[in-house]
């Protein structure tokens, strides 16, 4: 998995989705980060020390390829509105879906 930098990630996010939009999906996901990459150690053992700000792991899949960025607390408007402008721009090819109505509904009417 490729760490990136906020900005890169946008970029990168980008070129993943339009090479998507042909043949395959993506999946973002969003997940609290404490900054430690190691296991929480056992009882009776020194616990990992607390963390002083908060994070958020960002983390894009398509197919094989994976990219990641940590967002720091200073940075989550910024990158929230580079995330915002990227979804208003790729969610152009949803298309409406038609409620159906049951057969119990449809006589009570």
């Amino acid at each position: 998995m490729v760490l990136l930098d906020n900005s890169n990630f946008i970029l990168l996010l980008e070129k993943i989705a339009n090479e998507a939009k042909k043949d395959a999906s993506f999946t973002i996901t969003f997940k609290r980060y404490d900054g430690n990459d190691k296991p929480v150690p056992r009882a009776g053992r020194k616990p990992l020390p607390k963390p002083k700000t908060n994070m958020c792991l960002m983390r894009a899949k398509c197919k094989s390829k994976k990219i990641s960025t940590v967002v720091s607390q200073e940075n989550v408007p910024t990158m929230m509105a580079m995330y915002s402008q990227f979804m208003k721009s790729k969610m152009d090819g949803l298309k409406r879906v038609k409620k159906v109505k049951s057969k119990a509904k449809a006589t009570k009417a």
